[in-house]
């Protein structure tokens, strides 16, 4: 079982308001190459849209597999 990396209790409670933070983390994430915006921004979206809908929870939970997974192999092969 992978180690659990987001937690939905410091989330907002309103749906409008965690759709509109993660849509405008994406569009900031999309933006990467911009100073301040950047990369990092993309995934924070995706979190936050993860509560709402299942095809973000799905991309969501594939990468904290695939995060898991890795970090595992890292640290068998030391």
């Amino acid at each position: 079982m992978s180690p659990k990396i987001f937690s939905y209790k410091n989330l907002p409670k309103n749906r409008v308001i965690r759709i509109t933070l993660g849509i405008l983390f994406i569009i900031g994430g999309i933006l990467g190459a911009l100073p301040i915006l950047g990369f990092w921004m993309f995934p924070i979206g995706l979190l936050f849209l993860s509560v709402d809908f299942a095809i973000a929870r799905r991309w969501r939970r594939r990468i904290e597999v695939w995060w898991g997974r890795r970090k595992k192999r890292r640290a068998s092969k030391k």
